[in-house]
């Protein structure tokens, strides 16, 4: 890729629609401000649970076609993000979602979790060393919920970062480049409880049957580990138009939203992230631009 723009944003996530929730908004903001974002998919959520009956019948356990759904779902929000880059990891259908942990689908050569770590990777660093991003955004070592799928993006996207930087490994992928900060997703608690507590008062004007908990929650971290809080108030509309785009996994209503258990959950405003590797971009407090620091 030539002409590419001084700033350079990579994800990588393990189904369509976790983008959406977990970086939805600072997708938008960045995309909006002329910055490079580059989302990588590492499955097509073949395995998911179908929310509206009416497409039941794509569910792994009867049509089989949930995936290529996901596709158009996924191209969709990336569409009311103003992401124009997203790559499926390996190509799409690669690797197959692993299903939750313990399930007979974790066994599946085909699955993501199954992957040969260092060919997963390889795949990235292709796309790493083609984009030269600043700055990735994954998952923690469990992956914020322990879903194998997002634990073995986590692993493919630390080991790509690593090999993407070593001059020695595959020089057929192009020049060696080094992200120079890489994020975490995370919420702190105490936003957390603060969202829940606005979806308790809420009460009947909700549309969910129950209300989920904090443990429901990918990535709640105590407040003083969290490095860097990304307001994206402005772009809150976006991200529940993205979120919305995945019809098959997500139902929005307002300010809150629920998964396939029919329990609500708040979306949150501002995005939150913990940086491990690099150098913060403040001297004191929690950094305000994933940037912050890096020259373009």
């Amino acid at each position: 890729m030539t002409d590419l723009p001084g700033r350079r944003l990579l994800l990588v996530h393990a189904h369509p629609d976790d983008e959406s929730i977990n970086n939805g908004a600072t997708m938008a903001k960045y995309a909006a401000e002329g910055v490079h974002v580059t989302l990588v998919t590492c499955t097509l959520g073949e395995e998911g649970e179908v929310i509206p009956p009416e497409l039941a019948h794509l569910a792994a356990d009867r049509d089989n076609a949930l995936g290529a759904h996901r596709m158009g779902e996924l191209a969709a929000a990336m569409r009311e993000l103003g992401v124009e880059d997203h790559r499926f990891l390996g190509g799409p259908g690669c690797y197959r979602d692993s299903g939750m942990m313990g399930a007979p689908q974790n066994d599946r050569p085909e699955s993501f979790w199954r992957a040969d770590l260092d060919e997963a990777a390889a795949h990235l660093v292709e796309v790493i060393r083609a984009v030269r991003p600043q700055v990735l955004v994954t998952y923690d070592p469990d992956g914020g919920y322990g879903h194998p799928d997002h634990i073995q993006a986590h692993r493919v996207a630390m080991r790509a970062a690593d090999l993407a930087a070593e001059p020695a490994f595959r020089r057929d992928l192009g020049d060696p480049h080094e992200i120079a900060k890489i994020y975490w997703n995370c919420v702190p608690l105490s936003v957390v409880e603060a969202g829940f507590a606005r979806l308790r008062a809420a009460g009947r004007e909700i549309p969910f049957p129950g209300i989920a908990t904090a443990a429901d929650v990918p990535g709640v971290l105590p407040d003083e580990e969290v490095t860097a809080a990304v307001d994206t108030t402005a772009h809150a509309a976006a991200k529940a138009a993205a979120m919305r785009a995945h019809a098959t996994q997500i139902a929005v209503d307002g300010p809150f939203f629920a998964l396939s258990n029919d329990l609500g959950q708040p979306l949150f405003p501002t995005e939150y992230y913990r940086l491990v590797r690099g150098w913060p971009g403040v001297s004191e407090g929690l950094e305000s631009d994933l940037f912050a620091g890096v020259e373009a």
